[in-house]
């Protein structure tokens, strides 16, 4: 399956990222932050199988950034645990505008 969601905004608090994307008329929120104790890891509002490798890209018009994440449990939020994109939309916080998760990789 592939997720488009229409990122709304990114807000910095501290190291980490905040904001709220949009997938067929519902508001979902974003965590962005470093890896953890989960290492490269996403979290989803779905329920996925847990060890999957996911593709993640955020994208706007002249900027991309895009990681393998494992998918690690179900949350409220998409949390995203990766220091690239952290870094990446730390350098570009305001170029991205779509946030794409597949999750049919094999």
């Amino acid at each position: 399956m592939k997720y488009e969601l229409k990122i709304k905004n990114l807000d910095i608090q501290e190291s980490y990222f905040v904001g709220k994307a949009e997938l067929l008329g519902r508001e979902y929120k974003i965590n962005i932050q470093q890896e953890g104790r989960l290492g490269k890891a996403i979290l989803l509002p779905s329920k996925e199988k847990l060890g999957q490798q996911m593709l993640v890209t955020l994208s706007g018009p002249e900027k991309f950034v895009e990681e393998f994440l494992k998918y690690s449990g179900e949350s409220e939020w998409i949390e995203i645990d990766s220091d690239t994109i952290t870094a990446y939309v730390a350098d570009n916080q305001d170029k991205f505008d779509n946030l794409i998760i597949q999750t049919d990789l094999i």
